[in-house]
């Protein structure tokens, strides 16, 4: 069976990802979450388990093949049940969501590091930075792009859930924990995000959690 190993689930983004590529797949899977930076971490992260892929999470293990890396997991899995199960079939759509997903993968660094993953928390509106605006105004025209070009009557960026949301459901947990405003077309999105039977779950397991990472109890001040 699939062993995946993970992190918080209120905090880690990748592991968001990788977990939901293997519910997506639709593959038996056994998960282990293990609490980001406690006493352990440096540790438990030179462990067999661990040590192929760095210390980081997500890590997959299918019997001896490991894969780490979120975007490597969908990949992975995708080749083992099919394609279309996380792609869309049309060609044109298909290399849209797959350089939407390389994007994610490569990009936003001023949002990850300002707005980092709390899905505990709803914070008050602040002052955005100029440059978390320009990521937020960039992944704004890509949602609206794929939504118009090959969103048909699906909820989802290409019609179904699939690779791409997967890539970006971590930006919409920011979006909702930062009260960050959105045009309707991006809210009707983030709720169809949102209200994923895959993301309750997670969200649910969040909220039973027990472990509290501080620097992630507190938003970023806005620079002057």
């Amino acid at each position: 069976m699939l062993k995946l190993f993970i992190g918080n689930k209120a905090y880690s983004s990748w592991s968001l990802r990788g977990w939901l590529a293997c519910k997506q797949s639709g593959l038996p899977f056994e998960e282990a979450v293990v609490p980001l930076y406690d006493e352990e971490w440096d540790k438990r992260r030179e462990g067999d388990e661990f040590a192929p892929g760095g210390g980081k999470v997500p890590i997959l293990w299918d019997g001896e093949i490991v894969v780490w890396d979120s975007l490597a997991i969908v990949d992975y899995l995708a080749d083992k049940v099919g394609r279309d199960r996380f792609w869309p079939a049309d060609e044109g759509a298909r290399g849209m969501a797959r350089s939407m997903a390389a994007e994610m993968h490569s990009s936003f660094a001023a949002l990850r590091r300002k707005h980092s993953m709390n899905i505990r928390q709803v914070f008050p509106p602040a002052r955005i930075d100029q440059d978390v605006f320009a990521d937020l105004a960039r992944i704004m025209t890509l949602w609206a792009h794929a939504r118009a070009r090959h969103g048909g009557e699906g909820d989802f960026l290409f019609g179904a859930f699939g690779a791409a949301d997967i890539m970006y459901a971590p930006v919409v947990t920011r979006l909702i924990t930062y009260s960050i405003p959105l045009p309707n077309f991006a809210k009707a999105y983030a709720d169809a995000v949102v209200q994923h039977p895959f993301m309750q779950d997670w969200i649910a397991a969040a909220q039973e959690e027990e472990w509290v990472i501080e620097k992630f109890e507190t938003p970023t001040p806005p620079e002057a």
